[in-house]
């Protein structure tokens, strides 16, 4: 017999390594930005820091994508070792690198999101192998621990911060949660899939998502994805100019929302339907991240996460379930190309993220030659205004969702009655 709860607490310290990760990067991009990136290039080094956070989920991408296809040959315990091993060794580079040495950066933050994608690799699929008639329930109990790991490295990273520890010291601190989830995987006994234990063979899992309408499931993760993560990841890169605190609080706070919320994903998505909390969900997101470019003060800052907070808070974890229902017999692989959907978005999404910062700021102050004139605190009205402008341009993604979901609900319910 397998040990549920041991099995699913792996999988929360697993995600909330991650979150912690995510957060406390977060937090010091700038710094980063300014040690390793502006000695490079200082009008492109908001794209070059934008590209280093992205290129993690480039990593977790096509991990997750080829993973999925491995893990009833290698094994979740096996996967979930290696995954603590690169989040150790992606991290070590990444501190090791050292001013203007943009690619070793860049590849360390490679090997960290191969281990995030060897987490999603296999939690998501080990969750649903152990709770079979609780699918959507139990994904967003799990998944709330993102947003709990958020908290916690938000936390410890601003704590460090007042402190005086410097943004090397804090990364540091994400080798401790990584080794525990990795020393517990070498002590826990995992299961086979669903799939493995059904004695079906792969070739089904590819018929389950040959589909046309998977492809719509695909993209529209693309999109509900880079909804929630891509401006998670920039929140204290951009925010912090513009309404009066430190955008890590927003993102904490955020978190915190989700946390709590994505433990009654269960009766909201009984109530609504998978696919209507889903449209009630990019209706929230789209108002909350058009507040965000607009945001100028902590009340109106708070009041515009709020909204996109409760807006994203069930998109992941309710996306896997409601594909999984649709496509049953995708197992594994379809919990990874949703996954590898969900995180290439954010590779692309962030360095634009950090194009459009870059651009506007010169463009605002009335081109290069006169940026560069500039002193820092002249600078700082046209950076603000540059921060603002690169979140308004992510508030259309939702918006294009809500046709599409619309339309899938629509069709659900006339076909139920």
């Amino acid at each position: 017999m397998y040990n549920k709860p041991r099995l699913f607490l792996v999988g929360v310290l697993a995600l909330c390594t991650s979150g912690i990760h995510f957060a406390i990067r977060s937090s010091v991009a700038s710094l980063i930005q300014a040690e390793y990136f502006d000695p490079i290039d200082k009008l492109r080094s908001a794209e070059m820091i934008g590209a280093v956070l992205g290129v993690a989920f480039l990593g977790f991408a096509f991990t997750v994508a080829i993973g999925s296809l491995l893990l009833d040959v290698v094994g979740m315990g096996r996967l979930m070792v290696l995954s603590s091993l690169c989040f150790i060794a992606g991290t070590l580079v990444v501190l090791n690198a050292g001013p203007a040495n943009y690619n070793t950066v860049w590849l360390g933050m490679v090997i960290v999101g191969v281990g995030w994608g060897l987490i999603e690799t296999v939690i998501n699929p080990l969750t649903t192998t152990l709770y079979p008639e609780d699918t959507t329930a139990r994904l967003n109990i799990l998944h709330a621990w993102w947003p709990g790991g958020i908290i916690l490295g938000g936390l410890l990273s601003l704590l460090l911060g007042h402190f005086g520890v410097s943004w090397q010291g804090r990364v540091y601190m994400t080798l401790i949660p990584a080794a525990a989830f990795g020393l517990l995987s070498l002590t826990t006994k995992f299961p086979p899939t669903e799939r493995a234990q059904s004695g079906e063979p792969v070739s089904t899992m590819f018929q389950a998502i040959a589909k046309p309408m998977f492809l719509v499931w695909f993209g529209s993760m693309f999109l509900t994805a880079a909804s929630e993560l891509a401006p998670g990841q920039w929140v204290d890169m951009a925010l912090t100019r513009t309404v009066g605190m430190q955008g890590i609080w927003l993102l904490i706070y955020v978190s915190g929302l989700m946390f709590v919320m994505r433990h009654f994903a269960g009766p909201l998505a009984h109530k609504l339907s998978p696919v209507g909390l889903l449209w009630c969900s990019c209706v929230l997101a789209a108002i909350g991240l058009f507040g965000l470019s607009v945001a100028n003060s902590p009340v109106t800052g708070l009041a515009a996460a709020t909204a996109w907070g409760t807006g994203v808070c069930y998109l992941w974890p309710t996306m896997l379930a409601a594909a999984a229902e649709r496509f049953p017999r995708g197992g594994t692989l379809l919990m990874g190309l949703m996954a590898t959907a969900g995180t290439l978005s954010s590779f692309f999404v962030l360095p634009l993220l950090g194009r459009i910062f870059d651009e506007k700021k010169v463009e605002l102050a009335g081109g290069i030659e006169r940026f560069n004139q500039m002193t820092e605190a002249a600078r700082e009205p046209f950076l603000a205004a540059a921060s603002q402008l690169s979140f308004r341009y992510v508030a259309v993604l939702p918006v294009i969702l809500l046709f599409v979901f619309g339309a899938i609900w629509l069709s659900e319910r006339r076909s139920s009655r």
